[in-house]
């Protein structure tokens, strides 16, 4: 876990990328501790009026979480497929989340039991199956009210899957966790 000191340092690092690879600005040096040199996952999702504006992460542990935020923060900006690059104009209208992941584990046990081990509000979910696969990070079921099978369903439809494909056997189901800091136009 990541003390509220160096959350508040995650979040100057995605907004630091992203006033670098946005408007241009030079980067200045974040004096970072260990805990950014170990391998984490992580995502950065960017909102504007509420409204999501890219969200793009890492979600197993493949690099230093320093470079994973970086990365992360950049691709939010600019490569999101379902939205165009942020704008230098919009940089004062976007709000910042980062989300460190703790490694992603199978859900072992029978499909049919599977709503009843998804914590809604703790879990993310990965589901993988049939060529594919799709995440939904542990607060998108509470932001919409969602009950774990809602959760669930959705996985699945993120993943470009069958509602309902949780309950099929050759359906793979991971959970993680997610320690979320979040900056609200320029404040932490």
């Amino acid at each position: 876990m990541l003390t509220a000191e160096e959350g508040t340092l995650a979040i100057r690092l995605a907004r630091e990328l992203l006033e670098h690879v946005v408007a241009k600005k030079p980067k200045t040096d974040i004096r970072l501790t260990p805990v950014f040199s170990s391998k984490r996952g992580v995502f950065v999702t960017l909102t504007r009026d509420g409204d999501l504006r890219g969200c793009i992460g890492l979600p197993y542990p493949v690099m230093p979480l320093g470079g994973a935020i970086e990365y992360a923060a950049k691709a939010a900006a600019l490569e999101d497929p379902r939205f165009p690059a942020v704008s230098r104009e919009e940089l004062g209208h976007i709000d910042l989340e980062v989300t460190i992941l703790t490694v992603p584990v199978p859900l072992l046990c029978d499909p049919a039991e599977r709503p009843a081990q998804v914590i809604v509000g703790k879990h993310g979910l990965i589901i993988r199956g049939m060529g594919t696969s799709g995440l939904l990070l542990p607060q998108v079921a509470t932001e919409y009210g969602w009950d774990s099978t809602t959760f669930l369903d959705h996985t699945c439809t993120k993943a470009g899957l069958p509602g309902r494909c949780w309950t099929r056997k050759d359906v793979e189901l991971m959970t993680f966790e997610g320690q979320i800091f979040t900056e609200r136009k320029g404040t932490v």
